[in-house]
């Protein structure tokens, strides 16, 4: 009967976050192995955050000395068990830097040259929501990186504010087909052993009547314009084959940072990009032009949109990287950009839905912001080709892709054009 009995409890999803129950196991005394919480930890005390700071004069006979006390947050406990502490028994130094380094960020938007002896509670409030505002972006990070394969590691850092991270945004690392829409996938690949030193019949560039797209170094060499056919899921050849690029993924560790002359969120390298080389995809949800159209209106009203037409051959769809996109959702506007729009061709050979990929138009420094310019012409050879003309927008730039105001440009480079549309 008890066996029974235990077979029908009801169990529910605990809504709590591990850090809640860590606080509530350490409040109470509780050991649990599932939260790393034992005999042996259960009292042990860790620097979270630090929340404030102050000197107090401490007099010992005639002789006065400065002690500088920080108030700590203990990893695992409440706030009502915070304490003052003296620098001499922190040996976080990596949070004692970060700390000073939001409250000289702090005097100076306040204009002030150094830090008082105490703290004001408004001073003290906003290095708090820094604090917490920092571990809400690492948390974010994890999740972002433990959901792709790719070398590249992505960091997230706001300086600027206390944004955190976009609401209603679910990272993706492939497209999301739309309703109605069907990826028929390659029936046949190449038969090479050597795809770039030797490919019969032209690999599966040859065999779409186009030229082989990469050097041996990865590099694209074909000029904007002309696709890109890759290997795919059926060929012969390893995933270490020359003609696999795109698909391998992100190679770099890129960062999404808050910019700071009010362009939301950008991202930047945090490594040398050699000239020619694949960076990222545009990823998104694929929808047919008509959805764009409707859910364009929408966008308009909201003063966002991020439709991207694939019109190689037809304006018969686009990808939409409003609510489902990658790392390319955040990439900012340049009217002299150092990425390059490719359509490329992998396991789907339908003309109608290439994959948008940005390569490197030149090298690109550590630290450099990554941009391409929304009015790009994929082809800037040839006058006539103007398939890709973005017809692309993204946060504040009203409009549709069929019907654009004129929006004032912010990339600050000497070749401004000085409006987006």
């Amino acid at each position: 009967m008890a066996e029974d009995l235990k077979a029908q409890v009801c169990r529910v999803a605990c809504i709590a976050t591990e850090g809640q129950l860590e606080v509530i196991c350490r409040e109470q005394g509780v050991k649990c192995d599932e939260l790393g919480i034992n005999k042996h930890n259960l009292c042990d005390y860790e620097v979270e955050y630090l929340c404030d700071y102050k000197k107090k004069v401490i007099t010992d006979g005639k002789r006065q000395t400065i002690q500088e006390l920080y108030l700590v947050k203990w990893k695992g406990y409440p706030e009502s068990s915070n304490t003052w502490e003296p620098r001499r028994n922190l040996k976080c130094i990596d949070l004692l830097n970060q700390f000073w380094e939001d409250l000289n960020a702090e005097m100076q938007r306040q204009k002030k040259r150094a830090a008082p002896r105490r703290l004001d509670p408004a001073t003290v409030s906003q290095l708090i929501q820094r604090a917490k505002l920092r571990q809400t972006l690492k948390q974010w990070e994890t999740h972002l990186n433990g959901l792709g394969t790719h070398k590249g590691h992505i960091y997230v850092r706001n300086q600027v504010d206390l944004e955190g991270p976009p609401k209603n945004f679910t990272y993706i690392n492939d497209y999301k087909v739309g309703d109605g829409i069907m990826l028929n996938e390659v029936s046949v690949g190449c038969e090479c052993t050597d795809c770039l030193g030797n490919p019969v019949e032209g690999c599966c560039a040859g065999a779409s009547q186009h030229k082989f797209a990469y050097n041996e170094l990865g590099q694209v060499r074909i000029r904007p314009g002309l696709p890109i056919y890759e290997c795919n899921k059926r060929c012969h050849c390893g995933i270490d084959c020359p003609n696999r690029v795109v698909q391998r993924g992100i190679q770099y560790s890129l960062c999404i940072f808050k910019t700071d002359n009010g362009r939301g969120w950008g991202v930047k390298t945090m490594e040398r990009i050699r000239k020619n080389t694949f960076v990222m995809e545009y990823v998104g949800e694929i929808i047919t032009t008509e959805e764009a159209d409707c859910r364009g209106h929408i966008y308009d009203k909201e003063g966002a949109t991020y439709l991207f037409d694939l019109d190689y051959v037809d304006d018969e769809y686009t990808v939409d990287a409003a609510h489902y996109g990658n790392i390319s959702h955040f990439v900012n506007h340049s009217c002299d950009p150092n990425l390059q729009v490719y359509n490329v061709f992998i396991d789907n050979l339908d003309e109608r839905l290439p994959r948008i990929a940005f390569f490197a138009t030149r090298g690109i420094k550590a630290g450099e912001e990554l941009t391409f310019d929304y009015k790009m012409k994929i082809d800037p050879v040839d006058a006539e080709s103007t398939k890709m003309d973005s017809n692309f927008s993204l946060t504040g730039l009203p409009g549709s892709p069929k019907k654009r105001m004129r929006v004032e440009c912010k990339c600050e480079v000497p070749t401004c054009r000085k409006y987006l549309f």
